[in-house]
């Protein structure tokens, strides 16, 4: 059964009629044509499909569509674009902490929420805020001195 919902992602309206056991995810990519955000384990694991609902984090596999309803949603092409990117995807790139970039798109979104909510984290809550992000080629140490980087600017 699918049932007509209006979602807020990147700031812009859209109109989609999607069947109610649709997760976020794939309406993003799916339904919205936007697949900057991954889908890894489809079962909260990865964070590579992470994006902010209402400026908090989520694992976008784990959130149905219509629960979404009503929130403003953000994925990566919200937040750089090729011709201006994010500073964090900035400091990424400075810092070589992208190898395959596979989780890139959901490292950066939990980056963004962490330091919109704390500008200035430790490393240890830099840490713990990507906790939920697992990237099996850098070792973090590239990623957590890029995100340290972008937080002392």
């Amino acid at each position: 059964m699918k049932i007509p919902m209006s979602l807020q992602v990147n700031g812009e309206m859209y109109q989609v009629n999607v069947s109610i056991k649709k997760t976020l995810l794939d309406v993003l990519r799916e339904d919205l044509a936007l697949t900057g955000t991954k889908k890894g384990c489809d079962s909260g694991e990865c964070g590579a499909c992470t994006v902010l609902m209402d400026s908090k984090p989520v694992n976008s596999c784990l959130i149905l569509a219509v629960d979404a309803v009503g929130k403003q949603i953000s994925t990566i092409e919200g937040i750089g674009g090729i011709m201006e990117l994010h500073p964090i995807q900035e400091a990424l790139i400075a810092h070589g902490a992208i190898q395959c970039g596979y989780c890139t798109p959901g490292i950066v979104m939990t980056a963004k929420a962490l330091l919109d909510s704390n500008p200035h984290p430790t490393e240890t809550e830099v840490r713990e805020g990507i906790a939920g992000n697992l990237c099996r080629c850098t070792g973090y140490v590239k990623v957590v001195e890029a995100i340290m980087d972008v937080s002392s600017r």
